[in-house]
């Protein structure tokens, strides 16, 4: 039997989502909590590995198991082992055809930005504060520059093992609301800090360092050495993962805090 799981957790005592042999991964804690639940070995595979100190809102993933249990038993025997900072939202028996990386058909990323003159003790480890003046509308337009397919070498990190550069974003915006910026982007796939890349890219033209135009001259580009820093990781949240309708999964609970 194959087991689809919906996931949340904060990323900030994690080395990423991947089981670590040094280190402490997402993988590993939820994988010994339902290991309790189905009283065997079990292997996660997730939609999308996050980096160190990356957050995940609506990431999925699937195991396999002999063991049958409730919907409820899977997700109240795993919650009760994992700890406070990783949850399952949700747990569906689905066919052997679903595969949590595989049959995705696009994931969605928020960055959020704290834009004002004082830091935030509270968000220190879910936003980016950048106390610069930043202009959202300049940096949504410039964005739309990256929408398509395209080659994005020049946003992708040079530890990236990704087999080709190429990536479809379809869609991507900035909007602000108050002192808060979130940079939204939903593509078929993501290369290693492609995200952080644009963001630390858009952030650089919002502040007025950079002319609009200049997110697509990166682009074409492909030279990673011309773009913007990196963004911090703690201010990236996987907020979605989206598959065809045939497998019938649950909805994000999640999204209806946008």
């Amino acid at each position: 039997m194959r087991i689809a799981i919906g996931l949340e957790y904060d990323g900030t005592a994690y080395n990423g989502w991947q089981r670590q042999r040094t280190g402490h991964g997402v993988q590993a804690c939820v994988e010994q909590a339902l290991e309790t639940v189905a009283n065997h070995p079990v292997e996660v595979v997730c939609a999308g590995r996050t980096d160190t100190g990356v957050h995940a809102s609506g990431q999925v993933a699937h195991f396999d198991t002999d063991s049958e249990r409730e919907p409820r038993s899977w997700l109240l025997g795993a919650n009760s082992n994992l700890p406070d900072d990783v949850n399952l939202t949700w747990t569906q028996a689905v066919n052997d055809e679903f595969h949590a990386r595989y049959s995705a058909v696009s994931r969605s990323y928020r960055y959020l930005i704290l834009n004002r003159l004082q830091r935030s003790a509270l968000f220190r480890h879910r936003a980016w504060w950048v106390h610069a003046d930043l202009d959202a509308q300049r940096m949504h337009r410039a964005a739309q520059a990256l929408v398509g397919e395209h080659d994005f070498s020049a946003f992708r990190a040079a530890g990236c093992q990704a087999k080709t550069p190429m990536r479809n974003i379809q869609s991507i915006s900035v909007t602000r609301n108050s002192d808060w910026l979130a940079v939204e982007v939903t593509a078929n796939a993501f290369l290693m800090h492609m995200v952080r890349n644009i963001t630390g890219t858009l952030v650089a033209i919002g502040c007025g360092e950079e002319g609009e135009a200049w997110a697509g001259e990166i682009l074409d580009s492909r030279d990673r050495t011309r773009a913007g820093v990196a963004a911090p990781p703690h201010g990236l949240t996987l907020t979605d993962v989206s598959y065809p309708a045939e497998f019938e999964l649950p909805a994000n609970p999640n999204l209806k805090l946008r």
